[in-house]
């Protein structure tokens, strides 16, 4: 039977090979606690210098996670499921942004909501031509967790993370490494033998012979003066007011083409979110920040709606309530 997660010694490297790719990694409960009983063992095994964390899939590193489960779960009375799935996925979250041995991820493909969470924590985060990343939680009546909203904010700023969370931004690998995503970039034809170099003779050496830069200049970066002028603020009500006054109005209309399939308690939830964990001295204590949001939005209407509509029947028109801004309740998301 195929593993949906390999994970083994070679040499002096403890490798976690994602393995589910139909579903492109998306990850399950079965691929956390593989992953998370290898880190556990891991630790205090002196022949393990380093974690290599990589797809056996040229498509994807990982999709995020298995929300077509929790909606299941959801819809099946058995919320306690999804309840579980998200705790201990936040708890791995933790253990690799807290790993006492470097953590190498090489993303190659999609890496979505949480294919970040699995990546972003660790020591060294390799990225290769083919890959791209977002946070597209707002579309599915959710919100951006994995620690991305703690971690975003601290390698690039406030206003920029708040963009991206909220907007489902699709980063380009020049615009992973300027947000901090990423720490370095390799060619996508070199994916495996940078694997092999990591493994057979070290880190150091493979990015000395591999690491590059992309060609294209990362299109984020060019919209920083906007998005720190609008997205810094306190509330989406005030960002909402900072974009309706802004005098760059192809930025305003990008960013409301962006928002277009959001579901409006999401953006609001997001928005306070991301100021509380502005406040949080530790990823955990960010994490539990999101693992309260999360819980709390897994019981709400919009989340079965959204999984519906872009993971289920696929049809992109998801019914939200409210289908407005203006009649958000913010008071009603957990402080």
């Amino acid at each position: 039977m195929t593993q949906v997660v390999n994970t083994f010694i070679q040499q002096s490297t403890g490798v976690v090979e994602l393995n589910r790719p139909k579903a492109l990694n998306s990850l399950n409960q079965e691929m956390i606690d593989i992953v998370s009983k290898a880190l556990d063992a891991w630790v205090d095994v002196d022949q393990v210098k380093q974690v290599l964390i990589y797809s056996t899939s040229e498509r994807a590193f990982c999709a995020g996670g298995d929300v077509r489960a929790v909606r299941e779960s959801v819809l099946n009375g058995d919320v306690a499921a999804g309840d579980k799935y998200f705790t201990d996925e936040f708890v791995m979250n933790n253990v690799l942004g807290t790993y006492p041995k470097p953590v190498i991820s090489v993303i190659n493909g999609v890496a979505m909501g949480g294919g970040l969470g699995i990546s972003i924590h660790g020591s060294h985060r390799i990225i290769t031509g083919n890959a791209f990343a977002s946070m597209p939680e707002m579309a599915i009546g959710y919100v951006p967790d994995v620690g991305f909203t703690y971690f975003a904010q601290r390698a690039s700023s406030l206003a920029v993370a708040t963009f991206l969370a909220t907007t489902g931004w699709l980063m380009s690998p020049a615009d992973m490494l300027w947000a901090g995503v990423a720490t370095h970039y390799i060619d996508a034809e070199n994916t495996q033998v940078f694997i092999d170099t990591v493994i057979g003779d070290s880190l150091d050496a493979a990015l000395e012979k591999f690491s590059t830069q992309p060609k294209d200049s990362s299109e984020l970066a060019g919209l920083t003066s906007q998005i720190e002028e609008t997205f810094g603020l306190s509330s989406w009500a005030l960002i909402d007011a900072s974009l309706r006054s802004h005098p760059d109005q192809s930025f305003v209309s990008k960013t409301r083409e962006l928002l277009a399939s959001a579901a409006p308690a999401s953006v609001v939830a997001t928005v306070k979110l991301m100021h509380q964990n502005s406040k949080a001295t530790t990823l955990r204590e960010g994490l539990d920040n999101e693992l309260a949001m999360s819980l709390f939005m897994i019981r709400q209407p919009d989340f079965v709606e959204g999984v519906r509509a872009v993971l289920v029947d696929k049809d992109r028109n998801a019914s939200f309530t409210p289908d407005n801004f203006e009649d958000v309740d913010e008071s009603q998301f957990i402080k």
